[in-house]
């Protein structure tokens, strides 16, 4: 299974019926694939739409229909549109359960940098900033490396999204809790060793006698 299946289907077990879930641009617009049928999430767009449903299949998109990305979304019955400063209200206003969001780094008490690399052009912040403030729950999506190098790390060096701390961060070697102001090892991902995930992270984990393996059914 492909890291990024692994991170999605995970996740997905962190919903709920009835949550009203914001989803970020990568692989947090994979989470929709994975909802079990008896769970009946609200999935958010900060573009203007609430009830994104599972990315369509090859050209079978619309291109009136899409996620604040730009990328084709489809919509379940009884999905809405509305416009920016109403879907931002709903951000701003605390009245989304859970926003899932890619990251570029995390730090060892949960401060995310997700918006930029300085010297590198960018679009803009998008909603990042306002979903990290906003959100009643704010879990991360994001592989642990890149190019070998950690990505929970002891300070970020990237210019931080928010002061506020994520809740939890889930890769495909590991979920990682910040709840208690500190990152702590909860699950290991499949097949991967706790050692593992020690030598791939910079950041102290805290880490318990025994740590599980991620479920993903």
């Amino acid at each position: 299974m492909d890291p990024q299946t692994i991170i999605a289907k995970r996740i997905a077990r962190e919903l709920h019926t009835g949550m009203l879930v914001n989803l970020g641009i990568g692989i947090p617009t994979l989470v929709a694939n994975y909802i079990p049928a008896d769970v009946k999430v609200f999935f958010q767009s900060e573009n203007g739409l609430i009830g994104t449903g599972p990315v369509p299949e090859e050209g079978m998109g619309h291109a009136l229909l899409t996620d604040a990305g730009g990328r084709p979304v489809t919509a379940i019955a009884g999905a809405c549109t509305f416009d920016s400063a109403m879907s931002f209200g709903l951000i701003r206003g605390g009245h989304v359960d859970a926003t899932v969001l890619g990251a570029l780094q995390v730090d060892q008490n949960g401060l995310l940098a997700n918006w930029m690399i300085p010297g590198k052009m960018v679009p803009g912040m998008g909603g990042a900033m306002d979903l990290v403030t906003g959100a009643k729950r704010v879990i991360i999506a994001m592989q642990h490396t890149a190019k070998g190098k950690p990505k929970i790390v002891k300070k970020c060096g990237l210019p931080l999204t928010s002061i506020r701390p994520i809740d939890l961060l889930v890769s495909e070697m590991a979920v990682i809790s910040f709840s208690n102001g500190r990152a702590t090892l909860l699950e290991t991902g499949p097949g991967v060793t706790v050692d593992q995930v020690l030598a791939a992270t910079e950041a102290e984990l805290l880490v318990s006698n025994t740590t599980p393996e991620m479920q993903l059914q």
